[in-house]
């Protein structure tokens, strides 16, 4: 069964860091799917975070760019999510997703269940 398992979420003091890391197993994509994050805060929609092609290929949205990196490990089929200069904004459940990038556009298929993010002095 497709199943995504996030790690790496917690409490970080505004400017701090973190790394999410998401393992996936018997994704029925093929061998060059691509995967990435999204988000949710309390009261606000999911919102995507930052995608990864298997070829390298990377997104990422305008609220992280230059804070977030990710990266992959295609032959463990592995994502990670480094965060970095964290801020009160950026606290929310984080989800890993994987799927495939189309004319550039990135459509998550299979979901994570997600792992809280908090960021708090």
């Amino acid at each position: 069964q497709a199943h995504l398992a996030e790690s790496g979420g917690g409490l970080v003091q505004p400017g701090g860091s973190l790394r999410l890391s998401c393992v996936g197993s018997e994704l029925p994509l093929g061998p060059h799917y691509s995967m990435g994050w999204y988000r949710q805060s309390a009261g606000k929609e999911r919102e995507f975070v930052a995608s990864s092609t298997h070829g390298g290929s990377k997104k990422y949205a305008r609220a992280v760019k230059g804070r977030f990196t990710i990266s992959r490990d295609t032959a463990r089929n592995l994502v990670f999510l480094q965060m970095n200069n964290l801020q009160f904004e950026d606290t929310a459940v984080y989800y890993c997703t994987a799927g495939w990038t189309t004319s550039d556009v990135y459509d998550p298929s299979f979901w994570g269940q997600g792992i809280q993010v908090t960021v708090s002095s």
